[in-house]
């Protein structure tokens, strides 16, 4: 979602300078569809900050061409497109509130699987169409900015604009990932209803009649009808159903809860009208409808089923073990009955064709118990037919709907679908460090062509420049500006070193860039990932990508000749540093081949430090007391406690005399990369001349 820049008002305000642009300021107006944000459009005087030399950083200069940040994530599809949910049932997406949880992915040694994860975002926008068709008859409708996971990576469904550099997109050789197109559910007519009843009843139910002579000679006859499970939505659709028909039942409870078993409660009746109504309604039709059989098999499945590996219906009773198999059978599933030749003559009727065919009887039948239901920790892997036939623009514009999730991404309509330290810089342009910091962004409009000018200089000595120091330059509002893309191009042409520290895979638009200038210079890249955990992340880190979609990038990074590290920082005691939070991002970090792993206990300078700790009284006041005598001295963790906090968060870094040997690769890689840069400028001056080092040295 862009912010609609081109029907602001533009306001030329001289009342509005900004203390550190006093004579600089172009424009300023609010974007009330962009979180609240208001942005200052400036000219900067000069793009090249100055680094004191007594930090310990291995470069001198920094470019930041925004000063504020405020992260967003930003991916739409069509309401009535189906979300995968947490219970294994589907929900349009336009329905989706924020808590919802659903189905997101993540990746486990090679493979993603399914996980949980909730609904952080959720709203709407108005955008051009496409149509992406896939093999299997699948119809997504979503915007050209959408992302879907395909075999090489995410990838867009429309390309840039022709006066862009291509970014990766979806072409008819490309093959989605996920189990492919979900099954309407069914309707609950009379039909349906009938059927469960069958299938439950018939499963795990009680019903018999029986009769006895009295003492006075007379017989009596017992008419009894029970249904006891442990699962109790089962149990509380039946009982609706029944009611829906006109057979009154009642609630009892069957067992208590001891041990490892769970509570049992039951439904029962002993009227002579309900028995008889009951027996009529579980009656296995003449000429069974399909509404009949869906709900069949969700009764039938309720009572006898199982979905751990595979999907499983067993039963003693070989009609009911008949009836599976025919409506299976009907609906088009690939079936298999297993014979375990035991006494009680116990078969299994098995559906073959893994997760792509549970989802379909999920969703076809609409079983009630959802523990049943579940795709949680499943390997994404499927033989589903998902190759892209066509990817087609309709020429019209509809409201479509983004969310915002734990992981990242989402599974839409059977596919996955990706969905999104700086302060007190701030106060010197009369802004405050907290939420002004998010929401009042300076941008800085002219730093490539400043940048261009700074680099050409007789007096640069082609030192290394560092981006993403201050405040990250792939911040959302990137998308809009691309002020990154001219100052990549600056850095190509000077040939100077550089580097980026962000938080962004925003950073892999501008791969073509990074490239051409590791064929001239230095160039390397920095993930900042601070934590995994879900709640940390989204209490810590508001609005920025999902840390999952950080280390892919810093694996594609590396895969295309782009050196590039992984910072775990900061790190929070009590918050992100337990040990297998730590090692978790090592060990992903170590598969996307991150060159280094590096990291930092949080430190709180001036402001900074009051507005982390008023997030502490309101979020983690329990955590107070320790930070309180943590940071009694200063903005940084006394020496002792930082090795100790790192060691015990078994940071691969820590250790004694690391911060020395640290010091020494640092300040030897500033050499480093200074003297090639002096080198390089030497050869650039001959080059210009005409005069070699060879005939230089004849006079």
């Amino acid at each position: 979602m862009f912010v609609r820049w081109d029907s602001q008002t533009v306001e030329q305000d001289a009342q509005g300078r900004l203390p550190g642009y006093e004579e600089a300021v172009v424009r300023r107006f609010d974007a009330p569809e962009a979180l609240n944000t208001r942005f200052h459009e400036v000219h900067a005087k000069s793009a090249l900050s100055k680094v004191p030399v007594q930090a310990r950083v291995p470069f001198s200069w920094t470019v930041n061409p925004y000063r504020g940040c405020s992260h967003s994530c930003n991916y739409c599809l069509y309401g009535a497109t189906p979300v995968l949910m947490a219970d294994g049932r589907t929900r349009p997406i336009e329905d989706l509130k924020v808590g919802d949880e659903i189905i997101g992915t993540e990746r486990r040694g090679g493979y993603r699987h399914y996980v949980r994860t909730r609904v952080l975002n959720h709203w709407s926008t108005i955008k051009p169409v496409w149509e992406v068709k896939l093999e299997d008859g699948t119809r997504i409708l979503a915007s050209g900015d959408h992302r879907f996971l395909t075999e090489r990576g995410w990838k867009h469904v429309e390309n840039s604009p022709r006066s862009e550099p291509d970014r990766p997109h979806l072409t008819t050789n490309n093959e989605l990932r996920g189990t492919g197109h979900f099954a309407d559910g069914p309707r609950q007519t009379d039909d349906y209803k009938r059927g469960y009843l069958c299938g439950l009843i018939r499963g795990d139910g009680h019903l018999r009649a029986y009769e006895y002579p009295r003492p006075d000679g007379r017989i009596a006859r017992v008419n009894g009808f029970r249904l006891a499970l442990a699962d109790f939505e089962a149990l509380r659709r039946a009982r609706e159903f029944l009611d829906s028909f006109g057979a009154m039942t009642h609630e009892f409870a069957f067992a208590a809860a001891a041990g490892d078993h769970r509570a049992i409660d039951g439904i029962r009746s002993g009227a002579r009208s309900t028995f008889e109504r009951i027996t009529e309604l579980i009656r296995f039709p003449y000429a069974p409808t399909n509404s009949w059989r869906k709900g069949f098999l969700a009764g039938i499945f309720d009572a006898e089923g199982s979905s751990s590996d595979s999907l499983r219906i067993c039963n003693t009773d070989g009609v009911l073990i008949h009836w599976t198999q025919e409506s299976l059978d009907m609906l088009g599933f690939d079936t298999v009955v297993e014979d375990y030749d035991r006494p009680n003559k116990l078969r299994t009727v098995r559906i073959r064709g893994g997760l792509k065919e549970r989802l379909r009887f999920f969703h076809t039948t609409d079983p009630a118990i959802t523990r049943k239901r579940s795709v949680e920790g499943i390997a994404l892997k499927s033989d589903a037919k998902l190759r892209v036939v066509s990817v087609e623009p309709l020429g019209m514009e509809l409201p479509l709907y983004d969310i915002t999730t734990g992981t990242g991404d989402f599974i839409a309509d059977g596919v996955v679908s990706h969905n999104c330290f700086a302060r007190p810089t701030h106060e010197y342009l009369g802004f405050n460090a907290a939420e002004e910091f998010e929401r009042e962004i300076i941008v800085k409009v002219n730093v490539p062509e400043v940048l261009r000018a700074e680099l050409a200089k007789p007096s640069w000595k082609g030192e290394p420049v560092a981006l993403g120091t201050n405040t990250d330059p792939y911040q959302w509002v990137e998308g809009r500006y691309k002020l990154m893309r001219g100052i990549w191009e600056a850095l190509r042409d000077a040939r100077n070193p550089c580097s980026i520290l962000t938080k962004s895979p925003l950073l892999l638009r501008d791969l073509d860039l990074l490239k051409e200038i590791a064929q001239v210079a230095d160039v390397s890249a920095c993930l900042s990932v601070p934590t995994l955990d879900e709640k940390a992340w989204r209490a810590t880190e508001p609005h920025t990508p999902n840390p999952r979609a950080r280390l892919e990038a810093v694996g594609e990074l590396n895969r295309a000749g782009i050196p590039t590290s992984v910072l775990i920082a900061p790190l929070m005691p009590g918050i992100n540093d337990a040990p297998e939070q730590v090692s978790k991002i090592v060990e992903l970090a170590t598969e996307n081949g991150a060159t280094s792993i590096g990291g930092n206990t949080l430190f709180l300078r001036g402001s900074v430090r009051t507005v982390f700790f008023d997030w502490l009284r309101e979020h983690r006041p329990d955590l107070l007391p320790r930070y309180e005598e943590l940071y009694r001295r200063g903005a940084y963790l006394p020496e002792a406690q930082r090795i100790e906090i790192e060691r015990n968060a078994g940071a691969p870094w820590a250790g004694r005399g690391y911060q020395e040997r640290w010091k020494h690769r640092v300040l030897e890689r500033r050499r480093s990369l200074e003297r090639e840069a002096r080198e390089r400028q030497a050869e650039a001056a001959a080059r210009r001349t005409g005069v070699s080092d060879a005939q230089a040295s004849l006079f």
